[in-house]
């Protein structure tokens, strides 16, 4: 069987949560929090690591909360997401503050995943079927011996993955006849508006979506080599970075898988799921997550 590592994207500074730690928020019974059904969820698929990408200033509190509890489980590995830390000798020049992005976070584990990986938020909730499918398909039809990247992503039906209390942000994607991802595009503020599904796209014009549309919540099944991408891109990142948008500019999973698309270099299979979406993007969220999980636990799922 092969080895699959779950790794989990914990860095966010979460500055619409309205302070604190956003992705340590207990919403379980006895204190859980979201990650903790996430890992729950992979490792009953079959997953045999996890790899956590923090900040080393929530380092202590994250150990505390849930990383000690997750040893116990299973072999876990931290990696540390910085401003200060970049490839091929670069240095922040432009004194940013604010995390480079998803790309530059998976880029963290370079050093301590050589075998196929799942890359997943920490704060979003995917459901068991997510996980079970994204498995399935790495362990049995993945193929390393392709001449382009085999990617596999859990695709969610965009009605089940909204707020609502304020915008989200999805990957909206394009797909053939065959479920293989042909664009990836990120889309910003959606949310509902009087039976209409509003958002923005990257031009900052308003624009319609529909509910059916299949989106990336990032969670993403990738081979080990697909890290070599990301160090090489993330490096010309940062060579045509302008000064003008040096703080707010990010370096973008979905934008990377869908130039490695436009390119012809990777093969993105989207594994739909039903299963309906929730986290914590905003304060008011919470009370909700912990209503879905009493829900699933009534049910039976937990």
């Amino acid at each position: 069987m092969k080895n699959i590592t779950l790794v989990i994207m914990a860095a966010g500074i979460g500055s619409r949560f309205g302070g604190g730690i956003k992705q340590l928020e207990p919403v379980g019974p006895n204190g859980e929090i979201i990650m903790d059904y996430s890992i729950h969820d992979a490792l009953e698929a079959g997953c045999s690591k996890v790899v956590f990408i923090i900040r080393r200033d929530i380092e202590k509190d994250f150990k505390e909360i849930i990383g000690r509890r997750i040893e116990k489980l299973v072999p876990v590995e931290y990696v540390y997401q910085s401003v200060d830390e970049l490839p091929a000798g670069k240095k922040n020049i432009w004194n940013r503050t604010k995390p480079w992005g998803t790309g530059q976070a998976v880029l963290c584990i370079k050093d301590v995943v050589k075998e196929p990986f799942m890359v997943i938020n920490a704060d979003d909730y995917y459901g068991k079927e997510a996980f079970q499918k994204l498995y399935h398909y790495m362990t049995t039809q993945m193929d390393a011996s392709k001449l382009v990247f085999d990617i596999c992503m859990a695709g969610f039906i965009l009605s089940n993955t909204l707020s609502e209390n304020g915008g989200v942000t999805r990957g909206i994607c394009e797909v053939d006849s065959q479920n293989h991802l042909q664009r990836v595009i990120e889309t910003y503020d959606i949310q509902e508006k009087d039976g209409m599904i509003s958002a923005r796209n990257e031009e900052k014009q308003e624009i319609t979506l529909q509910p059916d549309q299949h989106v990336s919540m990032n969670m993403w099944g990738l081979p080990p080599q697909f890290l070599d991408v990301l160090e090489s891109g993330f490096v010309e990142f940062l060579d045509n970075l302008d000064e003008k948008d040096a703080e707010k500019k990010e370096y973008l999973l979905p934008k990377i898988i869908d130039q490695l698309l436009a390119e012809k270099r990777a093969e993105v299979t989207m594994l739909e799921t039903p299963d309906k979406w929730f986290g914590v993007t905003y304060k008011e969220d919470k009370p909700l997550v912990v209503e879905a999980i009493r829900g699933l636990i009534e049910a039976g799922v937990y």
